[in-house]
């Protein structure tokens, strides 16, 4: 599993603006944050996986968990759950993306993360920001 984590605190104005908010707010404010940060590695994941019949890509999804110790948790997950036959079910990601005994790997997601990981940043901080002054505005 590929981890990240963005830390808000080094951002004096974004840390202040987020100690303003009631903490529904500010959690709901990094929610969204971490969900833009992860819809760019979905993208990208997308983009790069390879395309025979399309289940592959279409169940690469951008989830929101939740973090036992109140902050916010989103990622990129391959739907690989049910009956193979399932059009929700890419079980075969991992073969894909590891490689088996006779499939050389076509790795995808490691390429996306390296390939977007600043983008993604960058769309979490502006993200922020834009949610900030939403809910500041009211």
């Amino acid at each position: 599993m590929i981890g990240t984590s963005l830390d808000f605190s080094g951002l004096l104005d974004l840390s202040k603006d987020l100690e303003v908010l009631s903490k529904a707010e500010s959690r709901n404010v990094l929610r969204q944050a971490t969900r833009a940060a992860a819809v760019v590695f979905r993208d990208e994941a997308r983009s790069l996986a390879p395309e025979k019949t399309g289940k592959l890509k279409r169940n690469i999804v951008a989830i929101n968990q939740r973090s036992s110790d109140g902050g916010a948790v989103a990622g990129v997950h391959v739907r690989s759950s049910g009956k193979p036959e399932n059009r929700n079910n890419a079980f075969y990601w991992r073969f894909v993306e590891l490689g088996t005994l006779r499939m050389p790997a076509i790795p995808f997601i490691r390429p996306a993360y390296d390939a977007k990981e600043e983008d993604a940043a960058a769309a979490a901080f502006a993200k922020a920001n834009e949610a900030i002054d939403k809910v500041l505005s009211k």
